[in-house]
């Protein structure tokens, strides 16, 4: 009886039937790893709960995507259109929530082939590796602090085309004026700059020497942005 229920409408004599203990095998196996890849990717990061979700259930939706597929070419043609189109109705995320989700979607691939050893091992191995990197700050950016955006407001009647570059030449390895913005009815001109610094600790001494010949009018220092872009 179980294996009438179980078996596909459109299955031939030819077509392996996948049994019921092997199913929930692969399936629980996957769910186990999904929830480890999950534990480990909320150790020291930043996390949402619909994401950790995602993490600890896509084993699972790949392993059985992967098992019913079966060998069959022109299912998992479709199968790979409908997963694209996924992709394009999702938000972009990170460069490391990519690179987690591809994990997950490895150990659901390597359950659905039923290569249960392979998937526990890929699993530990990669999670360990990730948990390494996260505690030692791989990749973090020693010199981020050098990195900064400078507003500068200036008066109208000031000339901003070179006005800072012999500061700049002093206090910074390399600079570029990215954006000229009218402020307070045109009487400002608010300057953008991307500058690298060549010793962070001088960046108080440099923003007084760009007050005095901004006329103390405002200057705003920032972290640039283009440093956390992803991908």
């Amino acid at each position: 009886m179980s294996e009438i229920l179980f078996q596909g409408l459109f299955d031939s004599d030819l077509t392996v039937v996948i049994g019921v203990g092997d199913f929930l095998l692969c399936l629980g196996c996957s769910l186990v790893l999904g929830l480890v890849m999950a534990l480990a990717y909320m150790y020291r990061t930043r996390y949402t709960k619909s994401f950790v979700i995602t993490l600890a259930l896509l084993p699972a939706v790949v392993c059985i995507v992967i098992m019913l597929v079966n060998g069959n070419v022109g299912t998992g043609v479709a199968v790979a259109g409908a997963f694209s189109l996924v992709r394009f109705r999702s938000v972009p995320g990170t460069a490391k929530e990519i690179c987690t989700l591809f994990l997950a979607m490895g150990a659901g691939l390597i359950t659905g082939m039923g290569y249960l050893g392979f998937a526990v091992l890929f699993t530990v191995i990669l999670c360990a590796v990730f948990l390494i990197y996260n505690r030692l700050d791989f990749g973090s950016g020693k010199n981020a602090a050098s990195y900064k955006t400078f507003a500068v407001t200036i008066p109208e009647d000031l000339d901003y085309t070179e006005v800072f570059d012999d500061i700049f030449k002093d206090y910074t390895t390399s600079w570029e004026l990215v954006q000229v913005k009218t402020t307070n009815m045109g009487s400002l001109f608010r300057l953008t700059y991307h500058v690298v610094l060549r010793d962070v600790s001088k960046e108080k001494e440099m923003i007084d020497k760009l007050r005095c010949r901004n006329g103390n009018l405002e200057i705003a220092v920032s972290r640039q942005e283009t440093l956390v872009t992803e991908l």
